[in-house]
């Protein structure tokens, strides 16, 4: 079965845009699968979250892989046509130790610094109900903001603070709920120091995996299929999991 879809495939290039980290480093475990199918993955990379997707939109490349779907509505509702082939991995949050490093033991009147934009400081609420420090109202979900906790057993005060700035500031508070990618250029390590992390399994890694995506009509294509199969391999899972230390998470 292998050789019929290599012979099919054989000759193929496909162009992928995306953020260097760790969006071209995961490409480029996939490269090497595509290459043994006579695919050749050229990975396109851009710093900036505009241009991938226009450049995916207007057929300069095949497909991007740097955002996750709210992201992907947003771009659509403007002016793109794009849609997600599937999910890859996602970053979770955080919980990190500041003045104190025992969340079994929480101590009454703790301070816990939260992202303070919304669908951020949502995420670290739902990760504080899910270790069961807080009751956040049902139906709040990732738009839920300190105005939804329902329930507040240890009296926790909820310090709302600019997320690029958490880390700077965990030494002043009792913990922080910390972005992924902002914990991991801090030097923390997700998998090491985090107290706690994002299930897989929680709407916030699910709504806010990282997809691979291309132009509607296009996402059935066999090379397409074929790269979105080689991002979701073991080897590629293994790549992850060894490299990124807990900040990057494998989602299939």
């Amino acid at each position: 079965e292998s050789t019929a879809e290599t012979s099919e495939l054989a000759g193929t290039t496909l162009k992928v845009a995306a953020s260097p980290t760790p969006h071209a480093e995961i490409l480029n475990v996939a490269k090497e699968i595509l290459a043994e199918q006579g695919i050749d993955l050229e990975v396109v990379e851009f710093s900036d979250y505009v241009q991938p997707n226009l450049v995916t939109e207007s057929g300069e490349v095949d497909a991007n892989y740097f955002q996750h779907t709210p992201y992907l509505d947003s771009f659509n509702e403007e002016n793109g046509t794009l849609v997600s082939v599937g999910a890859v991995h996602y970053e979770p949050f955080g919980i990190y130790p500041g003045k104190s490093d025992d969340l079994a033991n929480i101590a009454d009147g703790a301070t816990i610094a939260v992202p303070n934009d919304t669908t951020n400081e949502a995420r670290a609420l739902q990760l504080l109900a899910a270790q069961g420090l807080i009751t956040v109202r049902d139906g709040a979900g990732l738009t839920a903001t300190v105005n939804d906790i329902t329930d507040n057993p240890h009296n926790l005060q909820i310090k709302e603070i600019e997320a690029a700035q958490l880390p700077r500031t965990v030494q002043d508070v009792d913990f922080a709920v910390i972005n992924g990618n902002y914990a991991m250029e801090a030097g923390f390590s997700v998998g090491k120091d985090a107290l706690a992390t994002e299930d897989a399994s929680s709407e916030a890694a699910q709504t806010y995996a990282n997809v691979l995506v291309v132009k509607e009509g296009r996402e059935n294509d066999p090379a397409i299929q074929a790269l979105y199969a080689a991002l979701t391999s073991d080897k590629v899972k293994d790549y992850i999991n060894s490299t990124y230390d807990g900040a990057v998470v494998p989602i299939f």
